[in-house]
């Protein structure tokens, strides 16, 4: 049982995930408030170019999430009518939405049980005469493996849409996450490793597909149709497809442009929890992240640890309520997507017949790994952790 002189106030709650916002974040917002430009300006396309340096690429287009990033790069891909889009069933739902709302149906290839990214056979299975694209999703910071992936694309002539939400600073083999297939997808959520409170960026390989992207995101305006307003007098526009309002704001950019310069700072700081975390756990009957690929960068954007109750004495959901007790905020990430009763019912998709996926959507457990923990919130992590699976 928690030991009751431990326990966190509610004001004192160690938040999952929470960002690490500094000064020069501060005084950008505060800077944009005062400018003239808050909704999509100059401090976007400045996002944009530190983010396609960032990555080694000449174009990125900033969005207002992943999601939009996955639907947007789906609609540029051109799947065709009946189109078939193979994913992971560990994954955000936004990932499959994505696939539905560009028109194509979601297939499911199983996970690979150790590195819970999506298993390079199980894509080739599920290949059919309809299949048009595969979306790989780097689980947690761990870079998929490409070279199956993009094999598998190059002979069945399919498009490759990576899902990086969870990968900024991801690689496989010296290049890249993001940067392997047609489009590389990124999130700036509130929880992932450079932050923009909500927040998207689309890499593509064509700079036709970039063009066409940031014409989609913007109600199907003409391009650089935000400066339309600008110094430069007003600027005509016209419309040209029926688009979508998925347009980042400088508001949004503005945290992003000082995130992005520490990127490498947090990872760094993450890389010792991890490693804090594992030395730390490795001796408790609970499983713990396989180790890091050799000739791989892992992104280190979620600590999972796994609970199966046969070994441990009590349920995942059991830990996770003894941790919320202690103060100590958890995630989990995730339960199946066939575990939701939206696909079962539209899709007919059940949880056995994804069985590895099955398994770790219902032991998983997220631990805080943010670059915002001090020692002390490390170590109080540990603590309660490890006397919450010894009770």
């Amino acid at each position: 049982m928690p030991d009751s002189t431990s326990l966190r106030s509610k004001d004192n709650f160690l938040v999952f995930g929470s960002p690490l916002i500094e000064d020069a974040e501060i005084e950008e917002v505060v800077a944009c408030l005062r400018s003239a430009w808050i909704g999509t300006g100059p401090r976007v396309a400045q996002f944009e170019a530190d983010f396609a340096a960032y990555k080694g690429v000449s174009n990125a287009v900033a969005l207002n999430s992943c999601t939009a990033a996955l639907h947007l790069s789906l609609l540029a891909a051109d799947l065709g009518p009946d189109a078939e889009v193979v994913t992971t069933p560990l994954t955000f739902c936004a990932t499959v939405n994505a696939i539905i709302h560009a028109g194509a149906t979601p297939v499911l290839a199983d996970v690979d049980p150790a590195t819970m990214n999506i298993d390079a056979s199980e894509i080739e299975r599920r290949i059919t005469p309809r299949t048009r694209a595969i979306v790989p999703v780097h689980f947690a910071g761990r870079a998929c493996n490409m070279n199956a992936i993009m094999d598998i694309a190059r002979r069945h002539g399919l498009k490759v849409i990576e899902d990086c939400a969870h990968a900024i600073e991801t690689e496989y083999k010296g290049q890249k996450a993001g940067t392997f297939g047609d489009f590389g997808c990124f999130s700036f959520y509130s929880t992932k490793n450079v932050v923009t409170g909500e927040g998207g960026m689309v890499l593509a390989k064509h700079d036709g597909d970039i063009a066409r992207i940031k014409v989609l995101g913007l109600h199907g305006m003409s391009k650089d149709a935000w400066k339309r307003f600008g110094d430069e007098g007003f600027k005509h526009y016209q419309v040209v497809e029926c688009g979508f309002k998925y347009n980042m704001m400088d508001m949004q950019a503005a945290l992003g442009i000082h995130q992005l310069k520490r990127v490498d700072c947090y990872w760094q700081r993450r890389s010792q929890i991890w490693q804090r975390y594992v030395d730390a756990f490795q001796d408790l009957p609970i499983g713990l992240p396989s180790p890091v690929e050799e000739d791989t960068r892992h992104a280190y954007h979620l600590f999972n640890i796994f609970v199966d109750e046969k070994r441990t004495g009590i349920s995942r959901d059991g830990f996770l309520d003894r941790m919320t007790a202690e103060g100590i905020g958890v995630g989990v990430h995730y339960v199946s997507l066939p575990e939701h009763p939206y696909y079962q019912k539209a899709l007919g998709w059940l949880p056995e017949n994804y069985p590895n996926a099955m398994r770790i959507g219902r032991q998983t457990v997220s631990l805080p790994i943010s670059a915002k923990l001090t020692e002390a919130n490390v170590a109080e992590v540990i603590d309660v952790v490890t006397r919450s699976l010894s009770c």
